[in-house]
């Protein structure tokens, strides 16, 4: 059975003489958080070397763009820091965003030329940037890559057919108690704090992830803070104190508020 090769040019370089050439004190790879549930997990010490040797290692700030939709697609980002935001403009002026990106994340992958949306920086985000045509022969040579950023595809298709259910089937609370169940659930799989949750979207942000408006929004979180469901930490962080409670108001709701938009 042939093992996945790394590009010749690096087959022979370690990664720390790599991070010395860059002037990195120690391997980014040893010390990436994200790198146990990313794209780069079936890789060993070798293969890291070769593709971090494609990789540019970037910071955007906060309400920075990594791109914006319609930019050509010439690279793909490895994220493993911040909360990204990926939105659309809609045809009467408003923007949707449709989903929250995490460490471990990869984003950029489109089948087309051009990007298809607007992918903004929430809190300061580190990433790998690979050139697209770099980034496709490793995968052709690297097959277990390959697979793996299917396996990520998969996940994030079945979170947009979860997001499509939120849209259309349920009612304000029931949304916002899938929205923070959810963000928890992602979050500690990539070993992130959760007690306190950190919210680093706006309360605006919220609603127009969960089709509602700012003071929908405000009522439920006030709603679920009465009922001892959470706890609030100012606006940028909460505090999930019963969450079978909330298990269960995501599913259903008995109350009177419905979404209004």
């Amino acid at each position: 059975m042939n093992r996945p090769v790394a590009p010749d040019w690096f087959a022979r370089a370690s990664l720390a003489e790599l991070c010395s050439k860059r002037g990195d004190v120690t391997s980014p790879c040893a010390n990436c958080g994200a790198r146990e549930f990313n794209v780069c997990q079936p890789l060993d010490p070798d293969r890291q070397t070769a593709l971090y040797a494609l990789a540019t290692r970037l910071t955007w700030k906060r309400r920075e763009r990594l791109f914006g939709s319609g930019d050509r697609a010439r690279h793909v980002f490895n994220i493993t820091e911040g909360t990204i935001a990926l939105s659309r403009s809609l045809g009467d002026g408003r923007r949707h965003i449709f989903g929250f990106l995490l460490p471990g994340d990869f984003v950029g992958f489109e089948s087309s030329g051009s990007h298809s949306c607007d992918a903004e920086a929430l809190t300061d985000v580190r990433a790998c940037r690979f050139d697209r045509p770099a980034f496709d022969a490793f995968m052709r040579a690297n097959g277990d890559v390959a697979l793996r950023l299917a396996s990520l595809a998969s996940n994030e298709l079945a979170q947009s057919n979860d997001h499509e259910v939120l849209l259309s089937r349920k009612t304000a609370v029931e949304r916002i108690a899938t929205f923070l169940l959810d963000l928890k659930r992602r979050a500690g799989e990539r070993h992130l704090r959760t007690k306190p949750l950190a919210l680093p979207m706006t309360r605006a942000q919220i609603a127009d992830y969960c089709g509602l408006t700012i003071e929908t929004v405000s009522r439920v979180f006030g709603r679920l803070k009465s009922s001892g469901a959470i706890e609030l930490e100012g606006t940028a962080a909460v505090r999930l104190l019963d969450e079978d409670r909330l298990r269960a108001l995501s599913e259903t709701d008995t109350g009177e508020e419905t979404p209004d938009r």
